[in-house]
């Protein structure tokens, strides 16, 4: 929130945003880029950044709740200058060696920012009714990430496994993904991330397992993947960072919260499947133990 209590018009845009026409969208994602300071120069300048009309700026901002892209400027100025004039803002830095501009506290800003949007819209009541879903072993749990987000889908496997029975984790190779969906059944779980660029293989997938009426959780970035569409239960993430890359620290955030809950929900069981793992680890001496 802004110092007089209305919202940052980031945040404006992030609420409007499935509301945006494509050549909104365009816009949005430029001003979002590098905000607030895109948004400050001129309405020509700001048309050629993101390759649209002057007009379609002056639609967005109306959209947005201002009376125009003049309205919206004013907003930007003063969002920037209640930061600048911020003393608790310019004190607190997380690497307190390094300055306000260096990348390690410019990361950490933009990921605090990024957890508290995702946090504050994501409803306790959904996240409950998943992990409810996640806990019951009559359910079997698939799991599938994208190039980037495999990643975090084998690191939900990897940690589900050890709670619960029935748990697979799609190969990364797109072509076997037929086999996995011939072993689901109706009731079955599939958690799937998919964030921008959206990938044509993981929405084929949603769309079978939906056939076979197989229950999609996904995780996506707070646009939202196509297979929002075909999901039961959706985690919504900002993911912008001062970066070529997307963050996924808010989607690391919800996963790992998600497996503390179902550890919670189950610990009679993960509790003793994490013993026998333990023995078998010391047969295996995967681990170095230090006695």
């Amino acid at each position: 929130m802004t110092a007089g209590g209305e919202l940052p018009v980031s945040e404006r845009i992030r609420r409007k945003f499935a509301e945006l026409t494509r050549a909104e969208r365009q816009l949005a994602s430029t001003m979002l880029a590098n905000y607030p300071v895109s948004g400050l120069g001129s309405i020509t300048v700001l048309a050629q950044a993101a390759k649209v009309s002057t007009p379609t700026i002056v639609r967005m901002a109306k959209k947005l709740g201002f009376s125009g892209f003049q309205e919206l400027q004013t907003h930007l100025r003063s969002e920037l200058e209640a930061a600048i004039s911020n003393p608790i803002a310019k004190h607190d830095r997380w690497a307190e060696d390094a300055p306000d501009t260096h990348m390690l506290n410019r990361f950490a800003d933009a990921a605090m920012d990024n957890l508290r949007q995702s946090l504050s819209q994501i409803d306790p009541s959904i996240f409950d009714k998943v992990v409810n879903l996640m806990s019951d072993p009559k359910r079997r749990l698939h799991v599938v990430g994208g190039r980037i987000t495999h990643s975090l889908a084998d690191y939900l496997f990897t940690h589900m496994q050890v709670m619960r029975t029935d748990v697979s984790l799609l190969s990364a190779h797109a072509g076997t993904w037929p086999h996995f969906v011939l072993e689901m059944r109706e009731g079955d779980l599939l958690c799937l991330f998919d964030i921008r660029r959206y990938e044509h293989d993981l929405e084929r997938l949603a769309q079978m397992a939906k056939t076979r009426k197989v229950v999609i959780i996904l995780f996506t970035d707070f646009w939202g993947s196509p297979v929002s569409s075909q999901a039961d239960y959706v985690f919504n993430a900002r993911i912008e960072a001062p970066s070529a890359w997307d963050s996924n620290v808010v989607l690391m955030l919800i996963v790992e919260a998600l497996i503390a809950a179902v550890q919670n929900r189950t610990w009679a069981e993960t509790q003793t499947r994490m013993q026998v793992l333990e023995k078998l680890f010391d047969e295996t001496r995967l681990f170095r133990k230090f006695t």
